[in-house]
């Protein structure tokens, strides 16, 4: 399949109006999907056919100091994951902290379990078998 003879056009005016704020086929996003939609073209239009207005568009992003959507949602991605990283090695130092009072906890009830059996084991020093008269 052939590009349309237009394409060119079409993106470069779709790349003015996103940076314009005045999308109409697409939510204006910073991205190339957004160009692609805006423009109405395939994606590959920009990462294959067109890589020159693909950079163009970038370039325009960074002169006007823009950060582009995919990077914002990056960067939010990567705080978040970086605290749950700390919020688990929290967690992971308490229980390693936790686990030598439970090992104490174990071997003293396991001791005090043992003792325990060792005298249902034992008869009773204050019962005395009767032996004699049966009846």
């Amino acid at each position: 399949m052939s590009p349309a003879l237009d394409e060119r056009d079409r993106i470069r005016a779709a790349m003015d109006r996103i940076l314009n704020g005045a999308a109409e086929h697409s939510n204006g996003a910073l991205t190339i999907v957004a160009l692609a939609q805006e423009a109405e073209v395939p994606r590959n239009a920009l990462t294959q056919r067109h890589l020159d207005l693909k950079n163009e568009f970038y370039e325009r992003l960074k002169e006007r100091g823009a950060t582009p959507d995919a990077e914002v949602r990056l960067r939010a991605t990567i705080v978040k994951l970086k605290q749950t990283i700390a919020n688990k090695n929290e967690e992971l130092d308490q229980l390693r902290a936790d686990v030598p009072a439970l090992v104490r906890a174990v071997n003293q009830l396991t001791l005090e379990n043992q003792q325990l059996r060792e005298r249902l084991d034992q008869p009773a020093a204050n019962v005395v078998p009767l032996t004699g008269r049966r009846t």
